[in-house]
């Protein structure tokens, strides 16, 4: 069962992650010619950030389904639509062939990428944590967050190697449509591993409660309209504890392409081989944190990630410019690291938040909004701030600013390691921190 997760997430990311890297590397040229280099970039940015648009909406149908329907059916769904898109993305023809039409297709494709994301999310972390048990949650829920590295991991993985045996005329000719193409087998096998999992106990038992206690000829409310009406507050939680682990993956991976290849003018295998080496050490720590947080909660381990990364800010861009490989990577991996710390309590920790009856609405939406500003921006906002100022420090600030929002909202939020799923969820209010305190209700708070 997390195998099966950890597989899908790998490859619906590497499916998102891979546009990301082509953007800044070959679409400003094939798709979104300019003469100048950064405006091209920023062009492609802008593309790639109707993903980001999209999200919330996909988060929106999947978890309204998902709620309904099970969570094991929405999955299969949504990486069958990503793969799809992704391979038709490599047949798409240049802008020197059909014009504005070739930009149009490739924006329409992000588009419907980010709507299967958006729901590809919460039904991967809530599959894995409805099947565990409460002690081990967030080592068992941080391995679908894991998919996030790994995939990244394979599009760059695939990408620096092609670099590295390809001629630049070659590969903008033709050798980058092979990672694309190449996700055509890769959703083979995540379809057949996904399509063996078993739909989760918890949501089983709750949907046959629900259809017990419900009143003859009385429809039930629709999942999202329910979380709305009782769990704004942990929707408002699950925003702000994203907004710094998006913008910081964002700039630490996709903008980092940019300003190393762009403004410092090194090679591009610089940049990806340091993404590469940070990706391996980010896929092995997400699961460390995820372990990490069901010892000492799910608040500390993410503060520690939110507080470092507003302290590493500054050094991560001082390094860069030192233009040396070594330095380089090692400001990718310390803020990757970082980032882990974030990222690996935070499948667990929002999950945590809500009811079963609208877990995959509440979880989807509150995870993919934050998306559109956070993740979805981060890019666009960096290059423009890099173009306007041509310095790092504002695109630092920015990065701080971010890291600081997450800061405050885990710390105003209720602690949730330990929940039992099955019971109603735990409440961001002053009586559940009260409650949280009193030994008869610590292993379940409220």
């Amino acid at each position: 069962m997390v195998g099966a997760s950890l597989i899908g997430t790998t490859i619906e990311w590497y499916d998102f992650f891979l546009y990301g890297s082509a953007a800044a590397l070959v679409f400003g040229r094939l798709f979104f010619p300019a003469s100048d280099p950064l405006t091209g970039v920023l062009l492609a940015f802008t593309s790639y950030a109707l993903g980001f648009v999209a999200r919330p909406l996909g988060g929106l149908v999947f978890g309204h389904f998902g709620d309904l329907l099970g969570r094991k059916r929405l999955l299969v769904c949504s990486l069958l639509l990503m793969g799809c898109c992704t391979f038709a993305m490599g047949l798409l023809p240049t802008y020197a062939e059909i014009g504005v039409w070739a930009p149009v297709l490739l924006s329409l494709l992000r588009l419907l990428q980010g709507f299967a994301l958006g729901g590809e999310w919460g039904g991967a972390v809530l599959i894995v944590s409805e099947h565990g048990g409460d002690r081990h949650r967030g080592f068992w829920a941080s391995w679908p967050q894991a998919g996030a590295p790994g995939g990244n991991l394979l599009a760059t993985g695939v990408l620096a190697a092609l670099v590295a045996v390809q001629p630049e005329a070659a590969f903008l000719a033709w050798g980058w449509r092979i990672p694309f193409l190449l996700s055509g087998a890769l959703v083979l096998l995540g379809l057949w591993m996904r399509l063996s999992v078993a739909e989760t106990p918890i949501f089983l038992q709750a949907r046959a409660r629900a259809r017990e206690q419900a009143a003859p000829g009385v429809r039930r409310r629709a999942p999202m309209l329910e979380v709305l009406r009782t769990s704004r507050r942990q929707v408002l939680t699950a925003i702000g504890a994203r907004v710094g682990e998006n913008v910081s993956y964002y700039l630490l991976t996709s903008f980092l392409l940019v300003y190393v290849t762009t403004h410092l003018r090194l090679p591009r295998s610089t940049a990806l081989n340091a993404v590469l080496v940070a990706s391996a050490v980010h896929f092995a720590a997400i699961p460390l944190w995820g372990a990490l947080s069901d010892r000492a909660g799910r608040k500390p381990v993410t503060l520690v990630g939110s507080v470092g990364m507003t302290l590493w800010a500054f050094a991560f861009f001082a390094l860069l410019d030192t233009r040396d490989p070594a330095m380089i990577t090692l400001a990718v991996t310390v803020g990757l690291l970082l980032h882990g710390a974030m990222y690996g309590p935070q499948a667990a920790f929002i999950a945590e938040l809500f009811d079963t009856a609208v877990r995959y609405s509440g979880a989807s939406v509150g995870a993919q909004l934050a998306s559109v500003f956070a993740g979805g921006l981060a890019p666009v906002t960096a290059v423009k701030l890099l173009k306007d100022h041509d310095s790092p420090v504002p695109v630092a600030l920015y990065l701080c600013l971010a890291a600081t929002i997450t800061s405050v909202a885990v710390a105003l939020a209720v602690e949730t390691r330990g929940h039992d799923l099955a019971r109603p969820a735990a409440r961001t209010s002053h009586r559940a921190r009260r409650g949280r305190h009193r030994p008869r209700r610590s292993a379940h708070p409220r």
